[in-house]
């Protein structure tokens, strides 16, 4: 990991793009006429320029000024570069996403352009060990998460942990590591990972099983081959005398693409059964079970799926249920709002790699390119139930826990203990934490980009 920071590159003290949003007061309009001097700015002025017409640009695709969108988005395409400095980037794949938006209008034209793009297994596989490696993002939720887990998991013999994202085994054999020297030996382990590709979940069962061997821990691996959206609650296989703990790092968000109201509107009748045999049926059986979450939850939309996903959740009754989501607003209905809370965002994220990876770094590239880029086009060309990465922060996240019938359980110092000396250790000071009432809040300077909480049922 050392080698990584010792490469050169970094100019984000002196051109970052979360420099030039304080410095917005001048009209977006100045790009709407061709320029010869573009190509001599010095990139302070550049980063500037390039945001002005990404905010022209956007406003016309809203407006449905084709012109207008057509003319900036030529000229932003002359001052961006996926291999330039930070708002360089940034601009490129914005840029492309205002593309993607417009190029919809034409769903015939659109599915052409898009009719040989394939979703690999291993282009996925990829992109999850390329933010592991050259992000701290997913290490520290592990070691926050972990530590979540092992605390609530103290002199317990038989554990059951669900994983909503199951993408690989780093988080479960650090896991695993310690709970093989827990005092009075380790428990019974059942591991229950969810992830809509089977040769991910392969992958996972067997070094899973391999260091549970090396270790002399009893354990399962149960793999359900499902999207969450379409997760069947029986196939969790919780079982009673069984603690149970939930993972979710990065998943819940995209439950929300699935009460937008165009897509509850074309799915009324065709999809009725689906909702009641997945989201609906667990809960359902609770109710007249007698469970019954808190009252309050009735007043906010009871009809909602993530509502009734956390529901079913809270009727399983975990010991604690680690959440990690991006701490952004992305959800906005107007495009405008979408497009500057994601510019912020983004900018920081573009900026952490900046700081630490080479500009030339391939790895770097097929990072931003495989996963911001495609982040970036699904929060500004879509909409409805196609728009998956709709981030909210932690307020909202809090709100919706409480309502489902959840407490908040706060972070152990221990946990905080370990994140920090691993940022310490990490190499870049741009990194930074901040506790928010039992939460953890991980940040790129003053910007929060990450959140993560911990919940237990409240009975």
């Amino acid at each position: 990991m050392e080698s990584m920071f010792q490469e050169e590159g970094s100019s984000s003290v002196t051109s970052s793009p979360l420099e030039f949003f304080s410095m917005m007061s001048l009209s977006p309009g100045s790009g709407s006429s061709s320029h010869t001097w573009h190509r001599t700015l010095i990139s302070e002025e550049r980063g500037l320029y390039l945001i002005h017409l990404l905010l022209s640009c956007a406003n016309c695709v809203a407006m449905g000024n084709l012109e207008g969108a057509n003319i900036r988005l030529g000229q932003i395409s002359q001052l961006a570069s996926p291999d330039g400095d930070t708002m360089q980037r940034i601009a490129s794949y914005f840029t492309e996403a205002l593309a993607d938006r417009i190029l919809k209008t034409w769903p015939g034209l659109h599915k052409a352009l898009n009719s040989t793009r394939i979703n690999m297994v291993s282009d996925e596989i990829l992109v999850h060990k390329l933010f592991f490696e050259l992000c701290p993002f997913l290490k520290l939720s592990y070691i926050l998460t972990n530590q979540a887990i092992f605390e609530a998991m103290e002199g317990e013999k038989m554990v059951h942990i669900i994983d909503l994202n199951a993408t690989g085994p780093a988080q479960w054999i650090a896991l695993l590591q310690v709970l093989s020297a827990r005092p009075g030996g380790p428990p019974h382990l059942r591991i229950t990972g969810v992830h809509p590709q089977k040769e991910v979940l392969d992958q996972m069962a067997h070094k899973l099983t391999q260091e549970a061997e090396k270790l002399d821990i009893p354990f399962q691996f149960n793999p359900v081959i499902s999207k969450l959206e379409n997760l069947e609650f029986d196939k969790l296989r919780v079982k009673t005398g069984e603690a149970l703990a939930i993972s979710s790092i990065l998943q819940l968000h995209s439950l929300l693409a699935l009460d937008d109201y165009a897509w509850r509107r074309l799915s009324r009748n065709s999809n009725a059964v689906f909702m009641q045999n997945t989201l609906g049926d667990l809960l359902d059986k609770d109710v007249a079970n007698g469970y019954s979450p808190n009252a309050d939850s009735a007043s906010s939309s009871p009809g909602s799926s993530l509502e009734r996903f956390l529901n079913a959740m809270w009727g399983f009754s975990p010991k604690v249920m680690v959440v990690t989501e991006q701490d952004s607003n992305h959800n906005g209905s107007a495009l405008m709002d979408r497009l500057l809370e994601a510019l912020y965002s983004y900018a920081a994220l573009f900026d952490c790699l900046e700081s630490t990876i080479s500009r030339s770094s391939l790895d770097r590239m097929k990072l931003e390119k495989m996963l911001f880029g495609e982040q970036i086009k699904n929060i500004i060309a879509c909409e409805g139930a196609e728009r998956r990465e709709r981030h909210e922060k932690l307020d909202k996240w809090t709100r919706r826990f409480d309502l489902s019938g959840f407490d908040n359980v706060p972070l152990s110092y221990s946990g905080m203990l370990q994140t920090r000396r691993f940022l310490q250790s990490y190499g870049c000071e741009g990194y930074r934490m901040k506790e928010e009432n039992g939460s953890v809040m991980i940040c790129w300077e003053d910007r929060s980009l990450f959140s993560v909480t911990a919940w237990r049922s409240r009975k």
